[in-house]
């Protein structure tokens, strides 16, 4: 599971917060980060932080965390530069600060998950000495591929890339690809 984690120091405590991959957040798709806690997952009380401040994600075809900056008057600046529009690769190390809040990334977990593989039940060979006509098979129609999606893992026809899940609407992005069996 890919995963990242965020160390910083909040109300005279010092805090640690995993972020993943596929976790549940008031955006689906992204962690957010702030002092409003009707819109933020993770929420910091310092007064110089927005309240909708940033949002971190993970893009599953670069393979990395990124972040992005949700507050132009009040720009986030990561490892000592702005970051005022789009959005940055964080790294292991990487310091974040959201007004005068400092954030840490400690750790960043990255493993790629290999395509699953669907295939057709096999049929049991023949025993010698048993079968003396032999019967040709009939050809079986080639497996395809398909996207299972991350959170319903119905599988779709990969040209549903762009569009999304067509069960419950969700990216396609960070699905895995899969061989499904032919149907007969």
């Amino acid at each position: 599971m890919n995963a990242l984690t965020l160390q910083w120091h909040d109300a005279d405590q010092n805090k640690t917060q995993q972020i993943y991959e596929q976790q549940q957040s008031k955006n689906p798709g992204s962690v957010r980060i702030g002092r409003d806690p009707l819109r933020c997952d993770i929420v910091l009380t310092h007064p110089t932080v927005s309240g909708l401040h940033v949002e971190i994600f993970f893009h599953s075809q670069q393979q990395h965390f990124y972040i992005r900056n949700l507050r132009e008057s009040n720009p986030a600046q990561i490892d000592g530069k702005s970051l005022i529009q789009g959005e940055v690769i964080l790294n292991k190390g990487s310091i974040i600060y959201l007004g005068q809040q400092q954030l840490q990334v400690t750790e960043i977990s990255i493993n790629s998950i290999p395509a699953t593989v669907l295939v057709p039940p096999q049929q049991p060979p023949a025993q010698p000495g048993y079968n003396h006509h032999k019967k040709s098979l009939p050809t079986q129609p080639k497996p395809v591929y398909g996207l299972q999606c991350s959170r319903c893992h119905k599988v779709s026809p990969p040209e549903n890339l762009q569009v999304g899940c067509p069960w419950c609407g969700t990216s396609l992005a960070a699905a895995v690809s899969v061989l499904v069996a032919p149907k007969n």
